[in-house]
């Protein structure tokens, strides 16, 4: 996975096995269809308790996956803090958690509030 982040658009470019297994394509959201930004510190206890996935989901080590309702999206990798912000304007997907080692900078980027 890698994370682009523009003046407009937060893409999010998945590997072409994280798109196989993750059965998902890659993300990209309009800066200004993004809120709720926040940083999380354990994004895999989030992930693993969020209800029925489909998608990659190996418990306290990776998941790449999407609810069944397909308004969440997890794209989370364990020992990696998080950023979970919320869509507009993007079908039924509603909030992206995702785990990266650049969580902090991302949400300062887009304007976290304390969490």
């Amino acid at each position: 996975m890698r994370i682009e982040l523009s003046d407009e658009t937060l893409e999010v470019r998945l590997a072409r096995w994280e798109r196989f297994f993750g059965l998902m394509r890659s993300i990209r959201v309009e800066r200004t269809d993004i809120s709720d930004v926040k940083l999380i510190e354990d994004p895999m206890r989030i992930a693993m308790r969020s209800g029925m996935k489909a998608g990659l989901r190996i418990p306290w080590v990776l998941f790449i996956a999407r609810t069944l309702r397909l308004d969440q999206v997890f794209i989370v990798r364990r020992r990696q803090p998080g950023l979970s912000f919320a869509v507009a304007n993007h079908g039924a997907l509603q909030r992206v958690l995702l785990s990266t080692p650049e969580a902090a900078e991302l949400a300062r980027k887009l304007g976290a509030q304390g969490s």
